[in-house]
């Protein structure tokens, strides 16, 4: 809840950049409140941590992320902070369900990356995005790898979620390239697998049309014989004739 109001109170500013100063003063003391509250839950998962070197270790970019927005040119990176505590909550949600659970995750990460870009941009005399339909644009056309270069960032913080949004779509394609693969050698292997056992089907089909012959042939040998009955079924073992 605390990442989703976040968001929020970092995307209305942008989005209306004639709000009310009050409104403005608000949401920059509410983005300031949480990314606090963000770090001491930081703290609190470290002192929780049985082992806090490992804690430290494995989760060395949470504790990145949180101390370089201090930097002006790095404040973009609290939404990161956000986006890695909806990680934690949706990947729990989503298990099983990959292929949702990414696309999900791109939509959500150019949407603020749009936000980030915008926000470092707007106002700039050399900037071509000044509009948040301009920086959805650019996002799209940056973590898709096509970069048309009718958009593009001027700014040191600009420039640095660019950077972000290009590994962002480096790995998405290497995704989606994998899924695809994936799912076409699974297709391949269910549909020789599927032959296969149509073979051994077909195979023990035949197998059990020659067994019937064959107990037929010998019943009809069987019964062409003189004073040849049916034959007897065996009675238990004590009447039988020792």
């Amino acid at each position: 809840m605390l990442s989703v109001l976040f968001i929020a109170v970092y995307a209305v500013p942008i989005l209306d950049p004639g709000l009310d100063p009050r409104w403005r003063r608000g949401c920059e003391a509410a983005n300031l409140v949480i990314w606090a509250l963000f770090g001491l839950e930081y703290l609190a998962r470290l002192s929780l941590a049985r082992n806090r070197r490992w804690f430290l270790r494995s989760h060395w970019f949470d504790l990145l992320v949180l101390l370089l927005p201090i930097l002006r040119p790095l404040r973009a990176l609290r939404l990161i902070t956000a986006l890695s505590v909806l990680n934690r909550r949706a990947e729990a949600w989503t298990r099983g369900r990959l292929a949702i659970y990414v696309g999900v995750t791109t939509t959500l990460l150019v949407l603020i990356a749009a936000l980030a870009v915008l926000e470092a941009e707007r106002g700039h005399p050399d900037s071509t995005i000044q509009t948040y339909p301009q920086a959805l644009w650019w996002g799209l056309v940056t973590i898709t790898t096509v970069g048309y270069g009718d958009f593009y960032p001027t700014t040191l913080e600009g420039r640095l979620v660019a950077l972000a949004m290009m590994l962002a779509g480096i790995g998405l394609i290497g995704f989606v390239t994998g899924s695809l693969a994936s799912w076409i050698v699974e297709r391949i292997e269910t549909a020789e697998k599927s032959a296969d056992e149509s073979a051994d089907s077909a195979l023990l089909l035949r197998e059990i049309r020659e067994l019937r012959r064959e107990v037929a042939g010998l019943r009809l040998e069987v019964g062409s014989r003189p004073g040849a009955g049916p034959p007897a079924e065996p009675g238990p073992p004590e009447s039988r004739p020792r």
